[in-house]
């Protein structure tokens, strides 16, 4: 083994084989890469990446997957599950074209935004199922954790009338079952934006920023209820995904007193009731303190690009116990993938999102 090689695979060594590496990637709008058959299209016409082509972004991912070598990936805005199209078969196709280990891919409840989340895994190193909880409720709502393609009801804003929340991205629950006989559940996670999206005036971003800030904690409430429900019930767990949160990271925070990573993570709870992600912390500690990046995006105005803390891999605090070790493939942050100059671009022209993995004996 090289000693790059050493660096982008730091638990691929032979005195610890053993481990498990977990992944969560949000790609950007990889629907865009596939046609209806699900297959992929590496031509010369624009992907739905700014001055990149279809063929230069799945080159990149190839890349990359291979690169990260994970067991299982969770993929965030996966392609579209619909009448037409199928989810499954777009990613088994990814699969196939670059020869990946990861070649079997898991769906839960489909979304009409055109970008799901899938967990494309290894099948000789584990199972998955998709497999969810809570009752099936409908429109009508439950306040006690329903299944979360229904409707989820809370009084946020104190008015004595609950708000009737939905997740636009239903979360995908999975049951797992690893080579080695241990079993523990996973939570893939994309939650809503809380961006002022079509607003015409100051007033406008003002009630469309609350209005998105009060949906998204709902939403982070409604998972908690359901983590509280597996860790009430022994399981181990692992929840994943693209969050679009942190403290700090729009003014409206203070409206509501805590942001909906904080309440996700269980911050105020007894330490054997919180979930454990070590980029979490320094996000969670102060705004002086250094912070780690999982996305980078231009910002047409400054003409720069701003780095953000969105993608998380959260462990019960059981699990924290096998030995785990997170990584944010970063271009520049990562020394192992700077000094890599292939992996370096592949992961600029990929996504704005970088992969974060997890390592972990199981």
């Amino acid at each position: 083994m090289s000693e790059d090689e050493g660096h982008l695979n730091p638990l691929r060594s032979k005195e610890n084989m053993t481990a498990m590496r977990i992944a969560t990637y949000n790609v950007e709008w990889m629907n865009a890469l596939f046609d209806n058959d699900g297959q992929p299209l590496a031509d010369d016409a624009w992907s739905a990446r700014y001055n990149i082509t279809r063929a230069q972004q799945l080159e990149a991912l190839g890349i990359v997957f291979t690169a990260i070598d994970a067991d299982a990936i969770l993929i965030v805005e996966a392609p579209d599950q619909s009448r037409r199209r199928s989810t499954v078969r777009a990613l088994e196709a990814f699969a196939a074209l670059f020869g990946l280990r990861q070649r079997r891919a898991v769906i839960g409840f489909g979304n009409h935004t055109e970008q799901e989340i899938a967990l494309l895994h290894d099948p000789d190193a584990l199972a998955a199922t998709h497999a969810p909880m809570g009752d099936f409720v409908g429109k009508k709502g439950s306040e006690d954790g329903p299944r979360f393609d229904g409707s989820f009801r809370i009084d946020l804003d104190v008015d004595n009338q609950p708000d009737v929340v939905q997740f636009s991205k239903p979360p995908l629950e999975l049951a797992i079952q690893a080579a080695s006989g241990f079993a523990f559940r996973m939570i893939g996670v994309h939650v809503k934006s809380k961006a002022p999206h079509g607003a015409a005036s100051p007033a406008e971003v003002m009630q469309r920023s609350i209005a998105n800030r009060r949906k998204q904690l709902a939403q982070c409430i409604w998972l908690r209820q359901r983590i509280d429900m597996h860790l009430a019930d022994g399981d181990p767990l692992i929840v994943l995904g693209d969050f679009n949160d942190g403290p700090g990271l729009d003014e409206y925070e203070a409206l509501f007193g805590r942001s909906g990573l904080e309440i996700v993570l269980g911050k105020t709870r007894p330490s054997t009731e919180r979930l454990f992600d070590p980029h979490a912390r320094p996000a969670l500690t102060g705004p002086t303190t250094a912070r780690h990046a999982t996305a980078r995006f231009y910002d047409e105005a400054t003409r720069r690009y701003t780095s953000a803390l969105l993608d998380y891999v959260m462990l019960s605090p059981d699990l924290l116990q096998r030995n785990p070790i997170w990584r944010i493939w970063h271009p520049f942050d990562d020394a192992g993938v700077y000094r890599t100059p292939e992996l370096r671009e592949a992961l600029l022209v990929a996504s704005d999102h970088f992969p974060v993995t997890l390592d972990i004996d199981l």
